[in-house]
């Protein structure tokens, strides 16, 4: 292998692919990136065994050919060269590979390196996703969708389903929904070319989250494939594909949860709601993370208003107060605050609309102007 490509392409290229490298792994070769000649560019490959995320990067291929070389020590190396000449043109890093003793050598400008490398065929196969389901997405309303429901998966391990994201495929609509056991998010997306057999899958959170960063400078719609025994999805950007196992199980059935009718609807500032509820948070810290609502209705001469407080035994008490829109019967219930401003947070409407029943009933967030996402938060007991 012989070639030269551009340093901030080899350096952007590592860093895209270094997430996928493995961090805790009794498989060794996990740790390295392959490099790889193909089809005139240099192609680059990191997987963790349950999602590999491969990149291709223009170079000037001399020679063919391919080696895995740990990930961390050529990404610093590489991090570290000169990006510019001089004269301001982007500097080009010369590979060769040295087949005899599968040593990597890098020469940049003054600088030089040789990294010991493994032999490609010794780097898990990646797996191929071309036949299954498939169908692209807006890239704008992907990520969107992944911000509004990736951060309500489970981090804990106890409920492996529960860690994923429940992805649906139905028609032009593309579903998904993440839960915890304490709250549940659900959005609802456009698909550009409609899926004709309606499939349910479980993508992992980390997965979607991993999406979303690197689809943050892409333009083009993102292209989806399940293969036909649902086991692997494959994410199709431009110059990167993300490839990833998916959560064997049943997702529980989710819409039994969402409220179908209200006692009480108050439509308050997407920004006041947050700055009150962040403030009471401080508060919270120390009272189990408690934040307590109280919804008046308004009358002809004085508006609605929501009390938004806070109180610890032990450092004091918080309240404030935000002007409201209400509709229904004054009521009291109580939230984790994190998870009420982690909703708020990814909000992009002026306005948001809280629905609730009675104190024990879950609590239910839409955005107002869309109706395309959904948010049930589980209340807290509390003695008034």
């Amino acid at each position: 292998m012989k070639l030269s490509c551009l340093q901030e392409n080899l350096n952007r290229g590592l860093n895209i692919v270094g997430r996928a490298v493995a961090t805790r792994t009794t498989l060794p070769i996990t740790n390295n990136v392959l490099l790889a000649t193909d089809e005139g560019r240099l192609k680059l490959v990191a997987t963790n065994l349950e999602m590999a995320i491969s990149c291709w990067i223009g170079a000037d291929i001399e020679e063919e050919g391919s080696i895995t070389v740990p990930a961390r020590l050529l990404t610093e190396f590489v991090a570290s060269l000169p990006s510019e000449t001089v004269n301001k043109d982007s500097e080009k890093v010369h590979i060769q590979l040295s087949p005899q003793t599968k040593t990597l050598g890098l020469k940049c400008a003054r600088f030089e390196a040789r990294i010991s490398g493994v032999d490609a065929k010794e780097f898990p196969p990646i797996p191929t996703v071309d036949d299954g389901i498939a169908t692209s997405v807006e890239v704008e309303a992907l990520r969107q969708g992944i911000n509004q429901v990736v951060f309500a998966a489970a981090t804990e391990e106890s409920r492996p389903v529960l860690t994923g994201v429940c992805t649906q495929f139905e028609g032009e609509t593309l579903t998904l929904a993440a839960a915890d056991g304490f709250r549940l998010a659900v959005n609802k997306l456009p698909v550009a070319n409609p899926v004709g057999e309606k499939t349910e899958v479980i993508i992992p959170a980390r997965t979607l989250a991993e999406l979303n960063r690197l689809s943050a400078e892409q333009e083009e719609a993102v292209d989806i494939t399940l293969n036909p025994n649902k086991s692997q999805v494959l994410f199709r950007l431009k110059n990167i594909e993300l490839v990833s196992q998916l959560v064997q199980g049943t997702f529980p059935n989710y819409s039994q949860l969402i409220p179908q009718s209200y006692n009480t609807r108050v439509i308050v500032s997407v920004a006041d709601f947050l700055r009150a509820t962040k403030t009471a948070s401080i508060f919270a810290r120390d009272g189990s993370g408690i934040v307590r609502l109280v919804i008046t209705p308004g009358s002809e001469k004085n508006p609605g208003k929501i009390s938004v407080s806070a109180r610890s035994e032990e450092i004091g008490d918080d309240v404030g107060e935000i002007d409201a829109t209400v509709e229904g019967d004054d009521a009291k219930i109580a939230f984790n605050g994190k998870y009420l401003t982690d909703v708020l947070s990814i909000l992009h409407e002026a306005q948001v609309a809280l629905e609730t029943t009675n104190p024990s009933s879950p609590g239910l967030i839409r955005p107002v102007g869309t109706d395309n996402y959904t948010h049930v938060v589980m209340p807290m007991f509390v003695q008034w």
